[in-house]
Order: structure tokens, then C-alpha cells, then sequence
């Protein structure tokens, strides 16, 4: 009963403050979020992950899917492969019927490594790289732009944070709710963020964006699968537009070292 007025909640209090928006045409989405480490079963070394996760996308059958640590034509992923080199993101979009798009974040044992998005629709992708003041790994963002069925124009963006620099996290979380701002578009942004509910960076970005799985009452870990203790896979959505949190869920698989998260999110205005 509790999740039920939570819900209703969400759906009146973020959404209908005025009676004109009654009105409004919503948008509904369905999204999953997914860090599929490489294409690799993280719990059984040397096995490819690839079936098992277009299984899961088929079965919930999303509009779009974010996916981190994706590689492109690698080594490793011949050696997943049957020693065929992969464009992982290509690869599941064969395997669930979606278009399939990679952004590159680094070169990687001859191919490359960062961000994939599947999609319904075909829309085009872009990539844009992220600020490293403190070195180590680069990171990207890849997005998509376009009009969802009802008519609206929306971005979709996906990313996976650094994980050794707070100094990093802050300066691509400003990076990128920068770029999003002037698009002035409504955006949803989805990933491994790498940091908690505890972190500065976390409220830096909770002053535009929501959180939506605490909205809704579902914040629950996930990471690592085997024994979840930390929530670093996140979705937001930014402030200024008017959101409805129809579901959130976490699936409790160990395809890979972070669990799935699903939402279906309403866009009203």
C-alpha cells in the first residue's frame, strides 16, 4: 500500500501542479540501464555475457537501452567470440531487433571501448568526450536526439563516471548538465555514475536533475551483483521539465558485476 501512495504521489505531485496540464499528450518511455563489463561474465571467467543479456533486453522489451563498458572490434571480444571481433553494441542490436550505436571513450586493445545505446527507432547518435583534470581513463557521454511517438523532442544520454577522481566526476557531471542546459530539451541520463547518495557530487547534481529511483521509493544497490552494497547505477532526469516515474526495478542477475535497472518514466511537459 505504501509503493501504491508513493506512486501516486510521484504521478500528482511532480507532474499535475496545474489543471492545463491535465491537458498535455504525455510521453511514455520505457529505458533499461545496463554495465555489461566488456561483454564478459564477470562470475565465470572466459565466458561471453552477449546471449544472456539480449535475452533479458527481449524479455523486457525497452525503447532504448544505456550500456556501459561496451567494446568495439577488441581483441577481447574475439576472445569472447570465438575469436571474432565485435562491436558489442551491433552485436545486441542483432540479437533484439534494435538499432545499435557505440561512442568511443578510449582505444582499447586495438579497437575501442566506452558507451553503446539500442534503440527502437532509428535515431543517430553523438558522442562527446568528458573533462580528466586528474588523469586516468577518459569517459564519454553518447546521446540521442529526436521525437519520441507523441511528438515530443527529448535526449536520452547514457555514461559511465571515473572511478578513481572525485575531481573527475565533478568535472564531467558539469560538463555535461552544461551542454544538456543549452540544449533545452527535455533529458534523461543513465549510467554507472561511480559515486553514492553520501558524495558531493551526488548533491551537486541533485540542485537540477532527479534522482528518479529515490523518487519513486525504489534506491536500491547495485553494485556488486553477487552481493549488492552500493547504488552507483543511476537514472535522472533534469528539473525544469515535468516527469511522472511510472515504474523503476532492479533484476537481481549476475550476468555482470552491476545489476540492470528498468524504468518507465511519463513526460508531460
Amino acid at each position: 500500500m505504501k509503493k501504491f501512495f508513493i506512486r501516486m504521489w510521484i504521478c500528482s505531485g511532480l507532474i499535475f501542479s496545474s489543471l492545463n496540464l491535465i491537458q498535455a499528450q504525455p510521453v511514455i518511455v520505457r529505458l533499461l540501464s545496463y554495465n555489461i563489463y566488456h561483454g564478459e561474465n564477470p562470475y565465470q571467467k572466459g565466458q561471453s555475457n552477449l546471449r544472456e543479456i539480449a535475452a533479458l533486453i527481449n524479455d523486457l522489451n525497452p525503447d532504448v537501452v544505456l550500456l556501459q563498458e561496451v567494446d568495439s572490434l577488441t581483441g577481447r571480444s574475439a576472445k569472447l567470440n570465438q575469436g571474432e571481433k565485435l562491436n558489442i553494441a551491433d552485436a545486441l542490436a542483432t540479437m533484439t531487433g534494435m538499432y545499435g550505436h557505440f561512442g568511443k571513450a578510449i582505444d582499447y586493445d586495438n579497437g575501442g571501448y566506452g558507451e553503446g545505446i539500442l534503440t527502437k527507432f532509428p535515431f543517430e547518435s553523438r558522442t562527446m568526450a568528458l573533462p580528466n583534470p586528474k588523469g586516468g581513463e577518459a569517459r564519454a557521454v553518447i546521446m540521442i536526439e529526436g521525437d519520441l511517438p507523441g511528438g515530443r523532442r527529448m535526449v536520452i544520454a547514457g555514461t559511465h563516471l571515473c572511478h578513481e577522481f572525485e575531481e573527475n566526476r565533478m568535472a564531467q557531471l558539469k560538463a555535461m548538465d552544461k551542454y544538456f542546459k543549452k540544449l533545452k530539451l527535455p533529458v534523461v541520463l543513465a549510467g554507472d555514475f561511480n559515486f553514492e547518495e553520501d558524495t558531493e557530487t551526488y548533491r551537486w547534481l541533485g540542485k537540477s536533475w532527479l534522482d528518479v529511483a529515490a523518487e519513486f521509493g525504489e534506491a536500491k544497490a547495485t553494485y556488486p551483483a553477487h552481493n549488492p552494497e552500493k547504488r552507483i547505477d543511476y537514472f535522472f532526469v533534469n528539473k525544469k521539465n515535468q516527469w511522472c516515474v511510472r515504474e523503476v526495478k532492479t533484476f537481481q542477475l549476475q550476468y555482470s558485476d552491476h545489476l540492470p535497472i528498468l524504468v518507465t518514466l511519463e513526460l508531460v511537459k
